[in-house]
């Protein structure tokens, strides 16, 4: 087909799933347009600037690096290099209550195998079983299959990438991490339990007891060899800078300031977005063909707001029947964080790149009870020379930060204090060794992001949203889908960069059709 005839695809939001799906789509030859609400692109994995520092906003490291990883597939289609990055090794050091020495997931296998054995006596046969999971998983989901399936042709894509040895994890789809953690016997390990609602919490939103198993065996199973996980030189923004690069490249557009207030359909599909300019006020309906969603469920929802059609059916689901799962959705999490530019002085010597405090095994993972940290390196552009980063995120419930009574200002700066006051149990962080501090909320993040209430992460991925049970790319009205954290395989950057790409898959399969 001749890129004349290609249809117009305008692209909502600016993250990296939109982004990849912009500069893939571009590539192939369609007209793209992004459009983002934010000063700079990337969503999730954008950056900030203060006094000489660059800070993460939110993604601080990355998986899909390797050879036959993600982001290896669609950088070498797109013909770029990728950025210049170093391993995380470990990939994180916990730290639970009470204790000094951490629990370290090395990248090395073995090595992992000799320090789970030792903080978790008994427990080798639960992550050996863990680990043959992964396995299955991982070789399935490297063959492209399409979850969940909402056409025939998905479907053929789906049954392609089966496999004998997928045939493993099927008994498991209804299971999740706690099941599995009673057929061992370890359900009265309280050390273990507890690691794994932490790990659980960062990778899936919910912990232990909720976590699909087939989801937590591929979150659990990434950091070590011949995947990993990634710490970008300079930031997550040059990730971000590159796809920008691929889509302009060829021809693509990127306005950023620019909101989406709603998505146009008519009786036969979607026929374009509206958009309002931030800085002019103006406001005009871009036309297009196919509309690339990179938003939460709950946001596109909204987009489609009710005078959407009612009666565009699609298999297995209509769009009443959508939006009513949406509302039922339980309430996703908020994230609090506070980024501090300090002396290099205030790190200890042989810290680890990321970190994560539990400091009452009594109070809920999050709220400033629990803290992923994240630590810049010397020379890694990150802060001048001299000096370091440390941004540390809590999960938090968004809904109080939007109660009428409550006094943001004075909870913000509660919050705050109380962060850096336990940081300081690990960080030298007297006065004169902090530099800068900045903090974020869920409005914070709301108010940059558009994302509803400012959640972080995605749905939650429990057995009902996870896999064949999931939200699907495909949005049961003609011409639109959806990409991003609340799609399948789930949160994280190699996550919605996957289904970028499988958006631009049935993008193209249906336009060739």
């Amino acid at each position: 087909m001749s890129k004349s005839s290609l249809p117009k695809v305008v692209v909502i939001g600016a993250g990296i799933g939109g982004l990849t799906a912009g500069a893939l789509l571009a590539k192939r030859g369609y007209e793209v347009t992004i459009f983002d609400r934010a000063i700079v692109p990337g969503g999730c994995a954008s950056t900030f600037k203060r006094q000489g520092f660059t800070f993460d906003v939110g993604a601080t490291q990355v998986a899909g690096l390797e050879p036959g990883g993600i982001h290896h597939r669609i950088f070498s289609e797109l013909e770029i290099e990728l950025p210049p990055a170093v391993p995380c090794d470990p990939a994180c050091a916990v730290f639970l209550p009470g204790e000094t020495t951490p629990i370290s997931v090395w990248r090395d296998p073995e090595r992992w195998q000799a320090e789970r054995q030792q903080q978790f006596p008994g427990s080798e046969p639960f992550w050996q079983f863990l680990q043959q999971l992964f396995n299955a998983s991982w070789e399935f989901q490297s063959r492209d299959p399409i979850l969940p399936p909402r056409n025939l042709w998905d479907v053929t894509q789906l049954v392609g990438a089966l496999r004998l040895g997928t045939l493993i994890t099927v008994p498991f789809t209804l299971s999740t991490v706690g099941d599995a953690i009673k057929w061992f016997g370890l359900d009265g390990d309280k050390r273990l339990r507890t690691f794994l609602d932490l790990q659980l919490k960062l990778y899936s939103q919910v912990t232990a007891a909720e976590t699909a198993l087939l989801y937590a065996a591929t979150a659990l199973g990434v950091s070590q060899t011949p995947q990993g996980l990634y710490h970008l030189q300079g930031s997550m923004q040059v990730l971000s800078d590159r796809l920008v690069a691929s889509l302009e490249r060829d021809g693509g557009k990127l306005l950023m300031r620019h909101t989406v207030e709603s998505i146009e359909c008519d009786k036969t599909g979607v026929t374009g977005v509206t958009i309002r300019n931030q800085k002019t006020d103006e406001t005009w309906t871009e036309t297009a063909a196919e509309v690339v969603a990179n938003v939460t469920a709950q946001d596109l929802v909204r987009l489609l707001g009710d005078a959407a059609p009612k009666s565009i059916p699609l298999p297995l689901l209509s769009l009443d029947s959508y939006r009513s799962r949406v509302k039922t959705l339980p309430q996703a999490s908020g994230a609090f964080v506070v980024y501090l530019g300090v002396k290099a002085s205030a790190i200890p010597a042989e810290c680890p790149p990321h970190l994560q405090f539990l400091y009452d095994y009594d109070g809920i993972i999050g709220e400033n009870n629990s803290l992923f940290v994240s630590v810049s390196h010397p020379g890694d552009g990150r802060a001048p020379e001299g000096k370091a980063t440390i941004i540390a995120s809590s999960f938090v419930d968004p809904n109080r930060w939007y109660d009428e009574g409550v006094d943001y200002e004075t909870m913000k700066a509660e919050y705050t204090a109380v962060a850096i006051a336990k940081l300081g149990e690990y960080f030298d962080l007297q006065p004169e060794n902090i530099i800068v501090t900045e903090a974020g909320t869920p409005r914070t993040f709301e108010h940059y992001t558009g994302r509803d209430r400012g959640i972080v992460g995605g749905i939650g991925q429990r057995v009902s949203t996870f896999g064949p049970f999931g939200f699907a790319t495909r949005i049961p009205v003609a011409g639109l889908w959806m990409v991003g954290d609340s799609t399948h395989p789930g949160e994280g950057t190699a996550g919605v960069s996957y289904s970028a790409l499988t958006v631009v898959r049935q993008i193209e399969q249906q336009v060739g059709s």
